[in-house]
């Protein structure tokens, strides 16, 4: 074989390497579950993505939410103690704080028992939700106890994932992992929209039975906490405590007429709009907010 044959074999070989390697899925990242508290869920290629600043804010700054935060406290206290514990399905009212109030009592909890085996948050995004089989098998074995968490969950009309979601939580062969819990958010407490669920009832050859099969959704959730609407002097104590928290100095009558002005022009008074206005504040007074 001439010098030139080989040489045009080994371009043909590089090319077929080249190709082949194109072919082949990339390698999943290896993920050290102690590196973190909390994680992502990225269902392809089915890797937990460590968050090292979270996005959260302190416990105490939550309020108008008394009664749910202490149930979803001890609920959470329990599982991480290794004691039965519920699903939880915080749903209701938007802006009043769902999704942070999971986050706070996650952080409160690990900084209470300070145990070298902490609670861990993981994050799944609602188009995930049918990698719920793929994610616990990957978490069952693991020392560790673990929230799934899904923010704004809900399915529309010809959406039959949360059939998996009914089977991962309760309904599977294999069921849930004892080292697993999961929390969701959503404004719906039924998490599929009312229309879908008159609609099955008034094409159903048995309404009753077709009925059920959509709201038994939300019955694999042993705790149904509500949020609702604050009122006024819920909202101003909202603000209070964020102005104290980042040392913002206002006359309180200024404030109260400002915070109130705010909300009007919102057309609604809840959590996030006590924040917005928070930060808005701030920004006028030349303050920066504390972590």
């Amino acid at each position: 074989m001439t010098d030139s044959s080989i040489e045009a074999l080994n371009q043909k070989l590089d090319r077929l390497i080249e190709a082949v390697s194109r072919l082949a899925p990339p390698p999943v990242p290896q993920t050290d579950i102690g590196a973190a508290d909390c994680f992502v869920w990225q269902a392809d290629p089915g890797y937990l993505e460590p968050v090292r600043r979270v996005n959260r804010v302190d416990i105490g700054l939550i309020r108008g939410v008394d009664r749910v935060r202490d149930i979803l406290v001890d609920n959470t206290e329990r599982f991480a103690g290794g004691y039965p514990a519920n699903n939880v399905l915080l749903w209701g009212a938007r802006g009043m704080g769902k999704s942070s109030l999971v986050k706070a009592v996650h952080a409160q909890i690990n900084a209470r028992t300070k145990s070298d085996l902490p609670l861990k948050l993981i994050e799944i995004h609602r188009e995930d939700i049918d990698t719920l089989p793929k994610l616990m098998g990957l978490l069952k074995a693991a020392p560790f106890r673990f929230i799934l968490f899904c923010d704004d969950l809900s399915f529309d009309h010809d959406d039959t994932s949360y059939k998996s979601l009914k089977a991962a939580l309760e309904g599977g062969v294999e069921g849930r992992p004892a080292n697993v819990i999961f929390y969701a958010t959503s404004n719906r407490r039924h998490l599929l929209p009312r229309d879908m669920i008159d609609n099955e009832r008034s094409t159903a050859i048995n309404p009753s039975e077709a009925v059920e099969e959509k709201v038994s959704l939300s019955d694999r959730f042993g705790l149904w906490l509500g949020f609702h609407k604050c009122s006024q002097d819920e909202y101003l104590d909202m603000i209070d405590g964020y102005v104290r928290h980042h040392g913002l100095v206002v006359d309180p009558e200024q404030l109260r007429a400002e915070a109130l002005e705010w909300a009007t022009t919102r057309g609604s008074r809840s959590g996030r709009v006590a924040w917005q206005f928070t930060q808005d504040l701030a920004g006028r007074l030349g303050k920066p907010l504390r972590d």
